[in-house]
């Protein structure tokens, strides 16, 4: 059965899920029945929770508001990007993590910098290579760095600051009164960051509302200020997110409404087994999938729950595949005639398709609404709390405490040194049946070259979703769904290689390292290791860690 609504003249979006379209239709009947639209935008907790003072619900549900209320900040974030444009600036970078970062690269890379405007880029990763190559393609001079993060307490904004702070008082062009315009922060209200930019002389400070949650902030001003910094046009932009919010308004019927629709699919689908959704996306929107992925598994993977993400997976034959798919494409404009002809090979196979065209770059701000509208109610259905994040919170406490402990180092003491490699030794291979899930991360600078080789041959062993990670970027927290799946099986595969040379002055974060596996301990999670020596044409400098199978202890 297909499904197809349209949207506010933006094209059409189509859901054929097959044998399981009953289901779905089940579920948006008895969401009609429960008001589910409507208690949605009342921001009513017990959607997901019977307890209405769960914390990090009723103040974390601000994003509905966003595509209206971020249009009073207009003039001022349109002020800041003329400025930039003034200037005459070569790059903006963003220092972020996580949700402060990914809306921004998805901006960049989707819509480029508008000519006289800087070029958008983003700093997310704390491996040393990734880092020292950033900063030696910079014109200092000609560079404003958009400090981001919610909390104004994340370790590696902080370091990343302080690594450019420290490079601008060393530039001899840099007068020191004019340090802090190179400087804009973007945070919650009353932050340490907030008060570091006003003791610094940050060029702007720019506050966010403080009921929207990291993953759900690409229309905040941690999303905004990067696109307009590059010349997006912002009114266009929340244009299209207040013509998707009117479509997935609380009167809606949720047949009609294309956020409930979606995830009543989404939900459906994981109850059924198809909790893997697979994302194409063609050229224009390649970098889109990356935001879904860590909205989709920190949203939902938690407490052994949830559905997996599988973004950058080439697609397969229909034979490549399980029954634990669900597809989606994304498609921009005319692209994608191949993509299409893909999915319809698998759609004639029995597997669940949705196709979602953009009309223009501009429709991203619709679709990152609809899909955080179907998140959020595909957390009622596997039962967890979207808004919350367990996992990602104890990490970050854990990477506090390594931090201090490296701090308390003596200097030049090699510290949070973790082996890598890229590649799939032939122990990796030897893994159990059943896996439902392989993720791993090809490391730069010299890993990045294995990772197309890694990625085609990851389907071939048991069909697991293989997902994957070029750059230090770490994959999104699952919360044990990497370990448990419908059938209680699930495989997660890391590749890794980080630098054991701490930071010059300041050691360098060791959220990569130690805290990850610390929260596994403290989660009760435990994983499979296989180590051997990296494969032909990697340096001799470590040895190829794989891990296999995250699972919670009995």
């Amino acid at each position: 059965m297909s499904q197809r609504h349209e949207v506010g003249g933006h094209g059409p979006g189509e859901l054929r899920l097959g044998r399981y379209a009953a289901a779905v239709e089940r579920r948006l009947e008895s969401w009609r029945a429960q008001a589910f639209g409507k208690r949605l935008w009342q921001k009513d907790p017990t959607l997901w929770t019977s307890d209405p003072k769960t914390p990090e619900i009723a103040n974390r549900l601000g994003w509905l508001d966003l595509p209206e209320s971020m249009r009073s900040r207009l003039a001022a974030l349109q002020g800041l990007a003329e400025a930039a444009r003034s200037d005459g600036l070569r790059d903006a970078v963003v220092l972020g993590m996580g949700g402060s970062s990914l809306a921004p690269e998805v901006f960049a890379r989707t819509f480029g910098p508008a000519p006289g405007y800087p070029a958008g880029r983003v700093l997310d990763s704390t491996h040393p290579a990734a880092v020292a190559a950033l900063a030696a393609d910079l014109d200092l001079a000609r560079t404003w760095f958009v400090v981001s993060s919610k909390s104004g307490t994340t370790t590696e904004m902080l370091s990343f600051f302080y690594l450019f702070w420290d490079r601008l008082a060393a530039a001899a062009a840099t007068p020191p009164a004019e340090r802090g315009r190179h400087f804009v922060a973007v945070t919650d209200p009353g932050t340490p960051l907030a008060q570091l930019a006003r003791e610094r002389r940050f060029r702007a400070l720019v506050e966010a509302p403080p009921d929207v949650g990291g993953r759900y902030s690409a229309l905040t001003p941690f999303g905004l200020v990067p696109a307009g910094l590059t010349g997006v046009d912002l009114d266009r932009l929340l244009g299209a997110g207040r013509r998707m919010a009117e479509a997935c308004g609380g009167d809606a019927a949720p047949a009609d409404n294309p956020g409930l629709r979606l995830g009543a699919a989404l939900g459906e689908l994981t109850l059924a087994g198809r909790d893997k959704v697979t994302f194409a996306a063609t050229p224009g929107l390649a970098s889109f999938p990356l935001w879904l992925e860590q909205l989709i598994a920190e949203s939902t993977g938690k407490i052994g729950r949830g559905i997996v993400p599988v973004a950058g997976e080439p697609l397969g034959p229909p034979e490549a595949y399980g029954e634990d798919r669900f597809f989606v494409a994304l498609q921009l404009g005319d692209e994608g005639a191949d993509l299409d002809e893909r999915l319809d090979a698998l759609e004639r196979a029995g597997h669940p398709v949705a196709r979602f065209r953009l009309a223009a770059p501009s429709d991203l701000a619709s679709e990152m609404f609809r899909w955080e509208v179907a998140v959020a109610a595909a957390g009622s259905i596997v039962g967890v709390n979207p808004f919350d994040q367990p996992d990602v919170q104890l990490a970050k406490e854990l990477a506090g405490k390594a931090m201090k402990a490296l701090a308390a180092a003596a200097p030049g003491r090699r510290t949070g040194h973790l082996p890598g490699g890229a590649g799939l030794p032939r122990a990796g291979r030897r893994r159990r049946r059943g896996a439902r899930r392989l993720a791993g991360r090809a490391l730069p600078p010299h890993a990045l070259r294995h990772h197309s080789r890694l990625r085609p041959a990851l389907p071939a062993f048991d069909r697991p979703a293989a997902q994957g990670r070029p750059g230090e970027r770490p994959l999104p927290a699952a919360g044990g769904r990497a370990g448990r799946g419908p059938a209680g099986a699930g495989d997660r595969l890391q590749l890794r290689d980080l630098d054991p040379r701490p930071g010059a002055g300041r050691p360098r974060s060791a959220a990569a390292a130690r805290p990850p596996r610390a929260a596994r301990r403290a989660r009760r999670r435990r994983r499979r290791r296989s180590r051997q020596p990296g494969p032909g044409g990697l340096p001799p400098r470590g040895d190829s860690v794989i891990q296999v199978g995250a699972r919670e202890r009995p």
